[in-house]
């Protein structure tokens, strides 16, 4: 990896107490990717739905739990510890001021706590950027320029030194999937730049690489978020957005009609080079079905023979015949929402699918979701699947997410605002 930095440098701000890798006895060598639809060398940025370019893994069935975990108490000007797999034991002398994020969830939880300004580096900066903006402008006093950062799926190494980040929101586990980091290059930045901090294969609860598979825990997203608000010190606005989540499952839950009664759902990535896309589980374990797992709908594909993350021809969906389409990536600018619905509404065998046919095509952000675009990916999706219960969604074409009125809202976008701007 060329010439290394200098890394007689001063620690700062905090002790690794045991981050699951010791700066002895390390493994030589690299772990590369696969030739999954998720993979980066194989498709766009907008095609991975901003995914790892590497197999993902998942969340517990503990999913929708919104318990804050269990961490050291301190005060601000104290030194604390958060603990959370993979990385085990972390202390901190100071709160972290500068954050280094690979996947869009972590830099998703970063905004939420306030903290969108310190983030320095994201996963395929574009995509992150355009996804990111098609929500925030609901926020009033909330908004993101992530289009100077440096993208941070498999950085140089010295390019990670140069930003000296507090802490690096990161699953360790997964950075050794990046393809040019190995075990020695993991230690070595906790050791001499700041600690890693996050937990990315409780996506679908796939299997990480050694050596964290036999140490490691599934998280669901609201776990893993509050063990990095106590991470950042920020409990406080974690508690109350958790406070809102739960509200906004209750309502759903509330309102939801009998299960046979139910629309059956396909959750798509569409491609931007052909007319195939990729299916994904609805109800399946994990944050990456965060926002549909709660809806209750039926999976389109549950009782078929396609594969989570395979890609499907309009044959197979035909076959499937789903009565609601969601397209992830719709809301994000390398997407076009009305040529999408246009192939689909053109084609001989897309034509005839239900969803196609009763105009039931709707737009979605992304599976690799933070706590806030995961509060807004539930209102679309029950507006989408549950018109006559939770008000009908606007017909999106382009740009943010649409206004709603305050009556049509499922959450309060404005208490979600205020929370993370502390105007309350």
């Amino acid at each position: 990896m060329g010439d290394e930095p200098d890394i007689e440098q001063t620690r700062r701000g905090f002790v690794r107490a045991g981050v699951g890798l010791t700066a002895g006895g390390l493994l030589a060598g690299c772990v590369g990717g696969n030739d999954s639809p998720d993979t980066a060398g194989e498709t766009t940025p907008a095609e991975t739905d901003a995914a790892s370019a590497s197999p993902t893994a998942a969340e517990p069935s503990t999913g929708d739990t919104t318990d804050a975990p269990a961490t050291e108490s301190a005060t601000p000007s104290t030194a604390y510890s958060v603990e959370m797999a993979p990385m085990g034991e972390v202390s901190f002398d100071e709160p972290p001021e500068s954050i280094f994020t690979v996947m869009s969830s972590h830099a998703d939880m970063a905004l939420a706590l306030g903290r969108g300004g310190d983030v320095n580096a994201v996963y395929a900066v574009e995509y992150t950027n355009s996804l990111m903006n098609a929500f925030t402008p609901q926020l009033d006093g909330v908004s993101v320029d992530w289009s100077d950062l440096l993208a941070s799926w498999n950085p140089p190494k010295e390019a990670v030194y140069e930003l000296d980040s507090d802490i690096h929101l990161a699953d360790p586990a997964k950075v050794l999937t990046m393809g040019d980091w190995n075990e020695g290059d993991v230690a070595e930045i906790a050791e001499h730049v700041g600690p890693w901090f996050g937990n990315s294969f409780s996506a679908e609860h796939g299997e990480p690489p050694e050596p964290y598979a036999d140490d490691y825990e599934y998280y669901s997203l609201w776990e893993t978020f509050g063990h990095v608000a106590s991470a950042l010190r920020e409990e406080a606005r974690y508690e109350a957005l958790a406070e809102v989540r739960a509200d906004l499952l209750a309502t759903i839950e509330s309102g939801l009609p009998p299960e046979s009664e139910r629309p059956s759902v396909a959750m798509v990535l569409p491609s931007t080079r052909d007319e195939g896309m990729w299916t994904y589980d609805v109800n399946g374990a994990g944050y990456h079905a965060a926002h549909t797992r709660p809806l209750g709908a039926v999976d389109a594909f549950a009782d078929t023979t396609v594969a989570n993350g395979a890609k499907i021809d309009y044959e197979a969906l035909a076959e499937a015949d789903p009565d609601v389409l969601v397209a992830l990536g719709g809301v994000v600018d390398a997407h076009d929402m009305a040529a999408i619905r246009e192939t689909l509404e053109d084609d001989p065998v897309a034509s005839g699918v239900t969803a196609v046919d009763e105009g039931r095509v709707y737009a979605q952000g992304t599976r690799h979701q933070g706590p806030l675009l995961n509060l807004f990916q539930l209102e679309m999706g029950a507006k989408q699947c549950y018109p006559e219960q939770f008000g009908e969604w606007p017909t999106y074409v382009e740009g943010p997410y649409p206004d709603l009125s305050a009556d049509e809202q499922l959450f309060d976008h404005q208490r979600v605002a205020a929370i993370i701007t502390d105007s309350q």
